[in-house]
């Protein structure tokens, strides 16, 4: 045998609620160490975060690797039930892992007695958390503060999202850009000004609506991965939907269905001159008014939280700033 031959088969057991920087390590570390790692994600029904969800992150950032969903409900702990807590435990691991483990991985001193059930070998990884100094219950009691340890995965689930709305040449791509600047994250950009850019301003059909929206939904969804704390989103499909009614003289029924609102619009107010900067429509100052007013019956109607953004640039960044300081600040972080 080969110094540094290979286990072959390792395992992982967790929560991962939510998976977090420390977790990705231990999962690592087994998939270098091992032939085949498999990590058994373990639910409860009432756990804060669905199981399921915890299984397609894992299984999202682990792809090589088997990743299995344990939903029983069983004792937790051994003070749970000290007399049958490792019988079912012992039962579990064979039941989810049928084949022979070789290495049992864990940060947790537990290690040592699950690796005894499974006859195999334990293998300690960073138990003093040196690497990682995070905790699953420090991610979901502050996640913002804990933000980088988070998985790209996993930060749509924490991630604040606020949208700038409003009718042409309100400064919404400018103080786009000036509050991802502020909050060291990214903009999901306009795409509907990408789709004018490449195919002229008379591309206002039904279809070019549905490409738009496909477009901001794919640019929404990419950037989420990558966003620090909040995102900043120019435009989306609320407004995109006023567009519709403006420049194709309806909407689909899709619009009206959507309900994937931000946490925070900030509507941005027609105080500013209007500037052409050969992509605009609105060169009626009284087609730019009704836009305006039929963006906020559509905020209105759909009963979406939004701030009203108004005066010079910098009121405007003020009042955008405090906004989003206050969500931020908001104690209705899911957890």
């Amino acid at each position: 045998m080969s110094f540094l031959a290979k286990p072959k088969r390792g395992f992982v057991l967790g929560k991962f609620m939510p998976p977090h920087a420390g977790h990705v390590y231990l999962c690592d570390f087994g998939r270098a160490y091992v032939d085949e790692l498999t990590i058994l994600v373990c639910s409860l029904p009432d756990d804060p975060i669905p199981g399921e969800l915890r299984l397609q992150w894992m299984r999202e950032m682990f792809p090589s690797t088997r990743v299995v969903h344990c939903p029983e409900i069983v004792p937790q702990e051994p003070e749970d039930d000290p007399e049958n807590f490792w019988p079912i435990w012992h039962d579990i691991l064979k039941r989810y892992h049928p084949e022979p483990i070789d290495i049992v991985f864990a940060s947790e001193t537990y290690g040592h007695r699950l690796a005894a059930e499974a006859g195999a070998r334990f293998v300690p990884v960073d138990e003093a958390r040196t690497a990682f100094p995070i905790s699953a219950t420090a991610i979901r009691n502050d996640p913002y503060r804990n933000w980088r340890f988070l998985p790209g995965p996993v930060r749509p689930y924490y991630l604040k999202r606020v949208t700038l709305v409003g009718a042409e040449s309100t400064g919404k791509t400018s103080l786009a850009a000036e509050l991802a600047r502020h909050y060291d994250t990214i903009v999901a950009p306009e795409y509907g000004r990408f789709h004018t850019e490449a195919f002229g301003s008379g591309a206002t059909s039904p279809e070019d609506m549905r490409q738009i929206v496909m477009g901001h939904l794919a640019g929404v969804a990419a950037a989420s991965l990558r966003a620090n704390r909040v995102l900043i989103e120019d435009t989306d499909p609320v407004l995109t939907a006023v567009w519709s009614d403006t420049l194709a003289g309806s909407r689909d029924p899709w619009f009206d269905a959507y309900r994937d609102y931000p946490d925070l619009y900030l509507f941005c107010d027609i105080d500013l001159p209007w500037v052409d900067d050969g992509t605009r429509y609105f060169h009626d100052p009284a087609v730019r008014r009704n836009f305006h007013r039929a963006t906020e019956r559509e905020l209105v109607s759909r009963g979406v939280k939004f701030v009203r953004v108004r005066g010079t640039p910098e009121q405007r960044r003020t009042i955008a700033v405090e906004a989003i300081d206050n969500l931020l600040r908001a104690t209705n972080v899911r957890r």
